[in-house]
């Protein structure tokens, strides 16, 4: 499925591809603001991008409303997650790296690798579904796992849930995360919450912790049924 197109996309491309998909809510276009933003990029340098990836057919520009992948768009950013997600999972499975430094080194070596590389590595790995931070990985058909998932904070007293991605890629927030338990694959429960104050009392795998809301932004959970 993704040997679609005979040159590969520029390093610079794929950057603003898997960009404008992690930004997209399934529904509104993604600003040309928060774009920048996300990149580090001035506006100027986005405009100019955006312009090269719409005559590419790699996006759709609504002038003063944002961006839209179009449908081969979306096929390489689904490229683009499954490479970066599996050098990210070898990197930790084979190598032994910290979860919390890998993702800037997956950055430097993805754009580097063939997909003959990239699919001697699922082999290896086994096919894994997940990254070490619980992002799905595309298999390479395209297919990727869909899960109903909520914000941590959207958590009640006596919710039971699972945490499954964290959505934060600063090694030393990981690290926190880490300490308390919070990791993908640990199961929480609420036992107390001061709403106005932003303040949970979790029990995570049998261990009671204290947290805030700056703590738990970026957490994914799946809710457990009574």
């Amino acid at each position: 499925m993704f040997a679609m197109t005979n040159t590969r996309p520029s390093t610079a491309q794929e950057d603003y591809i898997r960009a404008i998909s992690k930004l997209y809510n399934g529904i509104d276009p993604v600003g040309v603001t928060e774009l920048a933003v996300a990149l580090g990029v001035r506006a100027p340098s986005v405009s100019g991008m955006i312009h090269r990836l719409e005559s590419d057919g790699l996006l759709e520009h609504r002038a003063r409303v944002g961006v839209l992948l179009t449908a081969r768009g979306q096929v390489l950013a689904l490229e683009i997650h499954r490479r970066h997600r599996l050098v990210e999972t070898f990197l930790v499975q084979a190598l032994g790296f910290d979860w919390a430094e890998v993702h800037e080194e997956a950055e430097a070596l993805e754009h580097h690798l063939s997909e003959r590389v990239v699919q001697a590595i699922d082999r290896y790995l086994g096919h894994p579904t997940t990254d070490p931070h619980g992002h799905p990985i595309p298999a390479a058909d395209g297919t990727v796992i869909v899960r109903q998932l909520c914000l941590f904070d959207s958590l009640r007293p006596g919710d039971r849930a699972v945490i499954r991605e964290v959505g934060s890629e600063d090694p030393e927030r990981i690290r926190r995360w880490t300490s308390l338990g919070l990791v993908p694959g640990a199961r929480v429960q609420i036992l107390g919450s001061e709403e106005l104050d932003g303040i949970w009392k979790v029990e995570v795998e049998g261990r009671k912790i204290v947290t805030g809301r700056p703590g738990v932004q970026g957490l994914k959970v799946e809710r457990l049924a009574d």
